[in-house]
């Protein structure tokens, strides 16, 4: 059930490869490039989206020129820029700034679609919970509602804890069965950094409401990969978390999330919780 893969230096080889052994709806690439420096894939039956962490970049999906794309310096400086490329594209990516960090996040699908980009300014931006219950979070959508009809099943975001310490994921809940109009199948990928860096937090992994599962300390660059369960997700006083985050699903395009029952109350306490998972939907 789920797996914690620590840091390493990936050389820009995928960490979440196609047909993943956990989840093998889910591909992941943390591309690291300095100025001049390219890198290429192609994916047969996976859409994907190329998220600038950092730097700038010229992006070619099968000839077609996306770029300049990138604005930000780090993750911590303002909203992302993006690419959406559709299965079976030949993609390449260079580097314009002097470095770019980059990343190549991806879901199974059946029909290639077409490309298109997604500027700091189409990013939809959704702020809930607060500091008293420890729960104050951002999440910038790429891939989403707001561009439904132009993606596949693969949603894309960007998650922070708002202030220094605090709780995500919460009130507990897990995607894992399509059971209509309570619950959808979506399997799920995070990488996580910290402000500062030497941060860590702890995920959280259980699929029965009553007994223990792991938990996982997780530090700058640690990836996550979820197949079924609960997973909530707590970050160190004093750190700022952010975890890249790609769901998805297997046969929808929306997310429905089930509550643990012993925790679904919280809902109605927790301040901007319901349009957040509206969102979602």
């Amino acid at each position: 059930m789920g797996k914690h893969i620590e840091p390493f230096d990936n050389r820009n080889e995928a960490i979440i490869t196609e047909n993943d052994d956990t989840t093998p709806l889910c591909y992941f690439n943390n591309v690291k490039l300095k100025k001049g420096g390219t890198h290429h894939y192609r994916l047969a039956n996976y859409e994907t989206a190329v998220v600038l962490a950092g730097g700038t970049c010229r992006i070619t999906v099968d000839g077609e020129v996306f770029g300049p794309i990138g604005q930000r310096p780090t993750i911590w400086d303002g909203h992302p820029s993006s690419v959406y490329v559709p299965i079976d594209s030949d993609v390449q990516i260079e580097c314009l700034s002097d470095d770019a960090e980059v990343m190549i996040a991806g879901g199974k699908y059946e029909e290639k679609l077409k490309p298109f980009s997604v500027l700091p300014e189409d990013v939809q931006v959704v702020q809930y919970g607060s500091d008293e219950t420890k729960t104050h979070r951002k999440i910038k959508h790429i891939l989403g509602q707001g561009n439904a009809n132009k993606r596949g099943r693969l949603l894309v975001s960007e998650l922070f804890t708002v202030g220094e310490g605090g709780w995500s994921g919460f009130p507990t809940h897990k995607h894992d069965e399509d059971r209509e109009g309570i619950e959808t199948r979506y399997e799920e990928v995070y990488q996580f950094h910290f402000d500062p860096p030497q941060g860590f937090g702890a995920q959280f992994l259980y699929t029965e409401e009553e007994k223990c599962g792991p938990c996982h300390m997780v530090k700058d660059g640690s990836v996550i990969a979820i197949d079924k369960g609960y997973h909530p997700s707590v970050v160190a006083p004093g750190y700022r978390m952010y975890y890249f985050t790609i769901i998805v699903g297997e046969t929808s395009k929306s997310l429905i999330q089930y509550f643990e029952p012993a925790h679904a109350d919280q809902v109605n306490t927790i301040p901007g919780i319901k349009d957040m998972i509206a969102k979602f939907k």
